[in-house]
């Protein structure tokens, strides 16, 4: 074999590999929702970053990403292979890999259950409290409320919001080795955030979930009662993480700014309830992930 023909051989192994990973990134990447993985993430880091301590290090720092990525993109995973059925009847999610075939089921189940157990493990070796948290949103987000609650009642975001409450928990459990009330007013101010971001999703998405069956609150109570429950929940997450954030002596600059969030959020809440439009509701739900992200940021500095 000449040495042109064996640099044109590798030139196309070389494409081939790329071609491949290529291809594995774009199945696999809408599985795990990068955008909500990320909101996630960001919780997680701020929480970590709340304790202010000299002994966080960036090993740890990069170690709680780590472990919490996987935890979190393996939920979504397995979370996309057990709904596969309604994704299908939804025109806003039946292009995702597992309707179209892009992406067989086996393998999702079989990367999602790995990195979600590589996660936990991961955690559980950083440490035991950390890692039982990590396993606790796990079972929150897949079992309680995919498997169980979502397709049964509309309350289940009460319950299985648990999960959206426990990355920034571990976060903080990572850094000071405890469950404390700071902790758990993070926790719970990321808790009523999850209604303003779901509801808001129901509300424009209403006919796809009833297409596939999916109880939801609007569908329950009607739309007014719903922009109710989402303004009463904003209000109530907003006071919770100022109250976080003032138990961690942030300064008064940052409370103004958390204060400030909260009163964008409680504002566009109280406008879809007062002038209810598709236009504000949309608003409101991009504003939702905004603020927490903006809540996040101040609280970690």
């Amino acid at each position: 074999m000449t040495t042109t023909h064996l640099e044109s051989e590798i030139s196309n192994l070389k494409s081939q590999i790329h071609a491949f990973l290529t291809a594995g990134l774009r199945g696999f990447w809408p599985l795990i929702k990068s955008l909500q993985t990320g909101l996630l993430l960001a919780t997680g880091l701020a929480g970590y970053l709340s304790a202010h301590r000299a002994g966080l290090t960036w090993p740890g720092l990069l170690a709680l990403v780590g472990s919490l990525a996987l935890a979190v993109a393996g939920s979504t995973m397995l979370n996309m292979f057990y709904d596969r059925d309604i994704d299908a009847q939804m025109q806003r999610t039946c292009w995702r890999p597992l309707p179209t075939g892009r992406v067989a089921p086996r393998t999702a189940l079989i990367v999602g259950s790995a990195m979600s157990a590589l996660g936990i493990a991961w955690g559980l070796a950083l440490a035991p409290l950390y890692g039982l948290v990590l396993a606790a949103g796990w079972f929150f987000d897949v079992i309680i409320y995919t498997v169980w609650l979502k397709r049964r009642t509309p309350y289940s975001i009460l319950i299985g919001g648990l999960a959206g409450g426990m990355p920034v928990l571990a976060g903080r459990v990572l850094a000071i080795g405890q469950i404390d009330a700071v902790g758990v007013m993070l926790s719970l101010g990321v808790l009523l955030w999850i209604p303003t971001h779901i509801l808001t999703f129901n509300m424009r998405h209403y006919a796809d979930y009833q297409a596939a069956r999916i109880p939801t609150l609007p569908a329950l109570c009607g739309f007014y009662v719903t922009r109710v429950v989402i303004a009463a929940s904003g209000l109530a997450a907003a006071l919770l993480m100022a109250g976080a954030a003032a138990a961690i002596g942030a300064r008064i600059g940052f409370l103004y700014l958390l204060g400030v969030l909260g009163a964008g959020l409680l504002g566009l809440a109280l406008w879809t309830l007062l002038r209810p439009s598709d236009k504000a509701n949309f608003g409101l739900f991009k504003y939702a992930s905004l603020y927490m992200l903006g809540a996040m940021v101040a609280i970690a500095v």
